[in-house]
């Protein structure tokens, strides 16, 4: 399990680090606090870390339960395609968010089948 805990904090480690662009991009265009609108490269970097948190409810207990119920590398192969997807989505949509898709599909495929494969292996368990 500790390679699973490992890639849960790669994935917070992401997600403060987009935090961190958040803020440096509220400094570098004059944006105060506390809008959130006014100019696009910000809120551009907003959405990023926003819709983050978002899959990060997913992803943390999806990829946890997949673990315990149904196979722990499984688990961390595709948490990984998670972090790395995140990742993409992040650069493409701070580019052009129309470019976005193919970080999308890397994160939301994960995420169904972490919460999907652990619901089946949870239901499994529990019937036999």
């Amino acid at each position: 399990m500790e390679l699973v805990v490992i890639v849960i904090m790669l994935a917070l480690v992401e997600y403060i680090v987009l935090g961190a662009r958040v803020g440096f991009a509220r400094g570098r265009t004059g944006l105060e606090a506390p809008a959130v609108t006014g100019n696009e490269e910000f809120e551009r970097h907003f959405r990023v870390h926003y819709n983050t948190i978002e899959q990060l409810i997913l992803f943390i207990p999806g990829i946890w339960f997949f673990a315990e119920y149904v196979h722990v590398l499984g688990a961390v192969a595709i948490g990984l395609v998670f972090v790395a997807g995140r990742a993409i989505y992040a650069v493409s949509y701070v580019k052009d968010p129309a470019t976005r898709g193919t970080g999308m599909m890397l994160t939301v495929l994960p995420c169904w089948i972490l919460v999907l494969g652990s619901l089946g292996g949870a239901v499994w368990k529990a019937i036999s």
